[in-house]
């Protein structure tokens, strides 16, 4: 059978089922006794592996093979559900979203995945993870005193008593290459370099001169010292491809007295291998029972509501043509406007009409909901969680709310910065949050919101919140701010400091973030993409990060005006509103022309000095301009004259003139002329 034309399905049909498997796993350890939860992550891992097994992934298909056994066994009541427990599950399911990933980038989806099995099954036998764990640590002293499989000399000796004097451990390390491994030597010299990164290698069996020149079957042994454990010795060198075995024993000072020869140890987990790789095995009748509702739920969801799978690359296409076909619907209305013939203007008419329908329907169709971002964070929060020592809750409100697909694509890596911020410097540790008398577990509110053509994902916190007094002090230290301006700062105005490059509050630096470490590239990311991002905070009570982005990036509502003989499009979006300006209404601030705008101060920027645009004629008496904003910052663009407003495709400028001052693209119009598209975030400082 063909398997390649059912490719495409497998590799989305497994991430749904991993993205199920890992919701379900996080209710889980809120509800372990709730055993409804357990037969929908039972579900997808059994139809994870029959698909699997049936593409021919053996190492996806092993271990759900694996993971199902200990599900069922939690179904059946024999094993209880422990955070230890829950760990081992979790990490299985990340080796499985490892090889989906590797299917999907076109790689063959093989794993080493015998310490996730292995693991798997000791939970099966009714061994806790954590005795598991102690077992280990047992098993990993007592291999001090096994037999040496090399031989050293007295120097070598000496060398690696030293080493134990200075704190390092002596392990000797049997690699074990794969039968049909091609360049033999060159994986010898990938095993080298991933010892060597963990400590030195003094020693090689067969010696390094055989190994270079592939004197040697599929095994060698090196001897290491490093301050490492031995999980990560094996763990590092396991990560070598064509590697299939990897074991490190640590040498005892007894054993380098009386050094002796022995043949590599064999593994004794045969039992566990030969249960592993049975994945012929009969369903049980719990199994068929849950097939059978899966089928039944199937029939009734595809009854009501049919779906087919569209390849993103033909959206993009049809999105590409129609935008192609929005530039000639633009031609016809202008040449029909010219000509004024009844019948024309009714046809150009309708076909706008007609062609404004089908452009909301395949915006509708690239829209995604933001709920494909959202699913990987619970799983984030929870980890960094326990590593940080801290009690938090995530969460999740408006996951259905939807954006256009290009803007999802770029959205997620500034949403992970700032819930990693939220989690290290946002919410405290339990102990400190007792003291000042707030709950123990801390909460992180993640947000999402329509409101007219934006969307608003707000990042929301009950922790510390930013110090006004600890951020000013910073940013005068780092000489981004004088003191005199530093005093006439609103608070909203301190806060956005920390976009400054590089700004960082932290008292000391963090392997998982810095409020502020980082934040001018989520600030920079979110304004690329025509958004702005805000912050609110209140010492004491938390913090909330606001995020404002257009539904979509490609046809876009301007203001088209004209700069003398040029035409620019300003995007509505940014637009507060449009007014003629006497001259006489102008007044000079600090060497700047400004005007009163409803009471507030607003600076004028004459587009045709910033855009270098050749003066032909001037007028006088009055100004056109577009009042724009930023956030709470304000600036009115001088113009020439307004055109009116138009949908415009956005083009982009492509590598040569990505670096163009505040234009963010540009657009055809329907006289053929080409008109510049204004960036105003970039104008606005």
């Amino acid at each position: 059978m063909e398997m390649s034309q059912y490719l495409e399905v497998f590799i989305e049909e497994s991430k749904e089922h991993l993205q199920s498997c890992n919701e379900h796993l996080l209710e889980l350890e809120k509800n372990p006794g709730n055993l409804t939860i357990v037969n929908e992550i039972f579900r997808s891992a059994h139809t994870l592996k029959g698909m699997s097994a049936t593409m021919g992934y053996e190492d996806l298909a092993k271990l759900t093979h694996q993971m199902e056994n200990v599900l069922d066994g939690i179904r059946q009541s024999k094993i209880p559900v422990t955070p230890a427990l829950l760990d081992v599950v979790f990490l299985a399911v990340d080796d499985l979203e490892a090889m989906v990933e590797s299917i999907s980038e076109g790689g063959d989806g093989k794993r080493d995945v015998t310490e996730a099995v292995r693991k798997l099954t000791l939970i099966e036998k009714g061994e806790s993870p954590d005795e598991a764990a102690a077992k280990e640590e047992i098993a990993s002293a007592a291999v001090a005193e096994v037999p040496l499989k090399n031989t050293y000399d007295e120097f070598e000796i000496t060398v690696i008593q030293q080493s134990m004097e200075h704190g390092f451990y002596p392990y000797e390390v049997g690699v074990t290459l794969r039968e049909d491994c091609l360049l033999k030597a060159a994986r010898v010299y990938m095993v080298f370099e991933a010892a060597e990164k963990l400590g030195e290698v003094i020693k090689a069996n067969p010696p390094v001169e055989q190994l270079e020149e592939e004197q040697f079957d599929t095994s060698f042994t090196i001897t290491l010292v490093s301050k490492e454990d031995r999980s990560l010795i094996e763990k590092a060198i396991m990560n070598v491809s064509e590697v299939v075995k990897a074991e490190a024993l640590k040498i005892s000072s007894d054993a380098l007295r009386t050094p002796k020869e022995q043949e590599p140890k064999q593994p004794a987990n045969n039992d566990i291998r030969e249960k592993v790789q049975t994945l012929d095995a009969p369903a049980s009748e719990i199994e068929e029972q849950s097939d059978n509702k899966e089928t039944n739920r199937v029939k009734q969801g595809n009854s009501a509501n049919k779906t087919i799978r569209v390849n993103i690359e033909r959206l993009d296409i049809l999105m590409n043509l129609f935008e192609e076909l929005v530039i000639d619907r633009g031609r016809l209305e202008q040449i029909s406007r010219e000509l004024d013939n009844p019948a024309l203007n009714e046809t150009v008419e309708r076909m706008s009409r007609i062609s404004g329908d089908l452009q909301n329907i395949i915006l509708n169709m690239r829209m995604v909901p933001v709920e494909t971002v959202f699913n990987r964070f619970p799983r984030m929060v929870r980890q960094l969680a326990k590593d940080l020592n801290k009690k938090i809750d995530l969460e999740i409100i408006g996951a259905e709310t939807e954006l256009d697909r290009t803007v999802i694509d770029e959205i997620g890596d500034p949403l992970v910065h700032l819930l990693r911020n939220a989690l290290d410097h946002g919410v405290e540790t339990p102990d400190i949050r007792k003291a000042n008398g707030k709950a123990e577990t801390g909460t992180i509110r993640l947000k999402a919101f329509h409101s007219g053509n934006h969307v608003f994902i707000e990042i929301e916190d009950n922790g510390a919140g930013i110090s006004r007094d600890k951020v000013l002090n910073k940013a005068i230290k780092n000489g981004i701010i004088n003191d005199n301006a530093a005093s006439a700062l609103t608070d909203k105005q301190v806060y956005e400091l920390i976009f400054a490059s590089g700004f960082s509050t932290a008292d000391k630096i963090s392997d998982i973030s810095g409020r502020g470490v980082g934040l001018d590239v989520v600030k920079n990311t979110i304004e690329s993409l025509g958004g702005s991002v805000t912050i609110d905070s209140e010492l004491g009570k938390g913090s909330i990060f606001s995020i404002q982005l257009p539904l979509t990036l490609s046809i876009i509502s301007v203001m088209l005006v004209e700069i003398q003989e040029e035409k620019y499009a300003v995007p509505l979006s940014s637009i507060i509103e449009t007014a003629i300006v006497r001259i006489d209404e102008i007044l000079n601030a600090h060497n700047q022309k400004v005007i009163d705008f409803r009471g507030k101060v607003v600076p004028l920027l004459f587009l045709k000095d910033l855009f270098e645009v050749p003066s032909v004629k001037e007028n006088d008496a009055f100004y056109s301009v577009v009042i724009v904003r930023k956030g709470d910052k304000m600036a009115g663009l001088v113009v020439d004259s307004f055109i009116g407003q138009q949908e415009v495709v956005l083009k982009s400028l492509g590598n040569y003139l990505s670096g163009a001052f505040a234009i963010s693209g540009a657009t055809i119009l329907g006289d053929g002329e080409v008109a510049l598209i204004v960036d105003c975030n970039a104008l606005i400082k």
